[in-house]
């Protein structure tokens, strides 16, 4: 079956709020084999809602429509698709009597406007909201099936969860499930080019690759009965892909390199400090939200100025004047001052120009140096980074947990 998801509310257009909704019901939907071909965002404006709708009613067999439930005049998507169809708007009582209930119980009055959310589409079903006031309503007609949700994410989440993906389940006949590679230190042209035949010739799974924040990351997707027989149809692909490019993969599907970073400090029994520049304690901050990283994560210190570089971490003044703060040298008396002065096992360190200013030619905006020490190795690697201020920074974090990924990971050759 192919499905169709419409996101209803002229903030989504202005861009105030992020249309997470869509993401949530299409994830819902491919679990249990529904194809979604189109997004769609429209306004409150009734007349573009009901030319989107009846596009949608031609192309897709299931229509998802969230926002516009509410109590307020521009909440017209019920009142649209409604009208759409030809269909009277009905009291339904239970989610009468669940509103006023919800008010009552916050000290709250029940308004005349509220009372619009109580109304759904002669034939249709109401969803109960369970955290909220709008219901959300499911409909089946013409061999259609349309399913209205409200616009607040937890509000949609549940009924998607609890009513609709089952209701919906008992349709389908396959499922689709996914397995995502991530790969590092390979370009997305690059790993295209040693994997264009098997693109080329991509039927059931599909792959499709994806480069972000230096990263690029290959995902197959298959259609089958169940789980089991689409992760048997994958596993032929994945096995060829990872004799080709195998030695760039580093995780896969929800893996992150600073989790796999904290797998391995523990698997090593290792501790680490970190230096940081140019990215604000960045590092820090990602590796901070893994829980249980303090047995391993000593320190962290925001070197921002020569002098703090100087005086915290022991680095040469005759160095930064030599070869400048932002410097392969700079960077390794970074990292071994980091890893001395914390009792660490590995000091790393991030110095580099964020820009938008400060660069020249001989160092442009987005050259960045990152420092790894250990009481056997002192190494720094250069990068130059394209993108903002903050693009730099992510970039520049994410090569030196890979750079410390790679360290560790020879600890077990």
């Amino acid at each position: 079956m192919q499905a169709e998801i419409i996101a209803v509310g002229t903030e989504l257009l202005l861009g105030q709020i992020a249309n997470t909704n869509a993401q949530i019901i299409s994830n819902a939907l491919r679990e249990i084999g529904i194809d979604v071909y189109f997004h769609t965002c429209v306004g409150d404006n009734q007349k573009r809602l009901m030319e989107v709708l009846e596009t949608a009613l031609k192309r897709s067999d299931i229509i998802v429509l969230t926002g516009g439930l509410g109590p307020t005049k521009d909440d017209l998507t019920k009142e649209t698709v409604a009208l759409y169809l030809n269909l009277p708007l009905i009291v339904d009582d239970k989610s009468l009597k669940n509103i006023k209930r919800f008010f009552a119980e916050r000290g709250r009055p029940f308004t005349e406007n509220n009372f619009k959310q109580a109304l759904i589409p002669d034939g249709a079903v109401a969803i109960e909201n369970k955290i909220g006031t709008a219901p959300g309503i499911l409909l089946n007609i013409n061999g259609k099936i349309i399913i209205l949700l409200p616009g607040p994410p937890q509000e949609m989440e549940l009924m998607l969860k609890d009513a609709v993906i089952p209701y919906l389940s008992k349709t389908c006949s396959s499922t689709i499930f996914s397995k995502v590679l991530k790969f590092y230190g390979i370009g997305e042209s690059a790993l295209e080019e040693k994997l264009e035949d098997l693109i080329s010739q991509q039927t059931n799974p599909t792959i499709a690759p994806l480069a972000k924040a230096g990263e690029v990351t290959i995902r197959l997707t298959a259609k089958a009965e169940n789980r089991t027989a689409a992760k048997n149809i994958i596993k032929p692909i994945e096995d060829e892909i990872i004799k080709r490019v195998g030695d760039f993969l580093y995780g896969y599907d929800d893996d992150s390199v600073e989790e796999i970073v904290a797998g391995l400090l523990s698997k090593f029994n290792k501790t680490i400090a970190l230096a940081e520049s140019c990215t604000g304690g960045l590092m820090a901050h990602k590796l901070t939200n893994i829980p249980g990283i303090s047995q391993f994560f000593e320190r962290g210190i925001v070197s921002y100025s020569n002098r703090s570089k100087e005086e915290l971490l022991n680095v040469n003044p005759e160095t930064i004047r030599s070869y400048g703060a932002v410097s392969e040298e700079t960077a390794k008396e970074m990292a071994r001052g980091i890893r001395i002065s914390s009792g660490t096992d590995i000091g790393i360190s991030i110095t580099g120009i964020a820009g938008p200013s400060g660069g020249s030619i001989e160092k442009p905006v987005g050259l960045v140096y990152i420092g790894y020490s250990d009481s056997n190795t002192c190494y720094a690697e250069k990068h130059i980074f394209s993108g903002r201020r903050r693009d730099i920074k992510e970039r520049s974090v994410n090569s030196a947990f890979h750079l410390l990924r790679k360290m560790l990971q020879r600890l077990g050759d």
